[in-house]
């Protein structure tokens, strides 16, 4: 009885391990250019989605986010006016061992940097 409550423990300790570690792995903590894919997307709709978040919808049925856009500042009327209907660099963050979110981490227009979350 007293060995099959260790071996019952032991294994709740290695499923609690595990799972702690496979949420830790999909969560986006400071992302670096070479910890993403660089995609070039033309931007057909920009709306709000959940979470303050800014959603821009390609021309098919891919969509990517700025997590928390507008509590950064980040203004949806001022990008549509800049990017809408126009072809955008997006570097996305990859999570669970390389598997690509679509959790933006830069997004460029031509030269000019719309938004990063790389520091220097």
């Amino acid at each position: 009885m007293k060995k099959t409550l260790s071996i019952i423990t032991g294994i709740g300790f290695i499923v609690l391990f595990a799972s702690f570690a496979l949420l830790k792995s999909c969560i986006i903590q400071n992302p670096q250019p070479e910890d993403c894919i660089v995609i070039d997307v033309k931007v057909s709709k920009i709306t709000e989605g959940s979470a303050m978040d800014i959603v821009f919808h390609d021309d098919g049925t891919d969509f990517y986010y700025i997590n928390r856009g507008l509590e950064q500042g980040l203004n949806l009327d001022s990008l549509k006016t800049i990017i809408l209907n126009k072809t955008v660099t997006l570097h996305l963050a990859k999570v669970l061992g390389g598997v690509t979110s679509e959790h933006i981490s830069q997004m460029a227009l031509g030269n000019d940097i719309i938004y990063t979350e790389f520091k220097n």
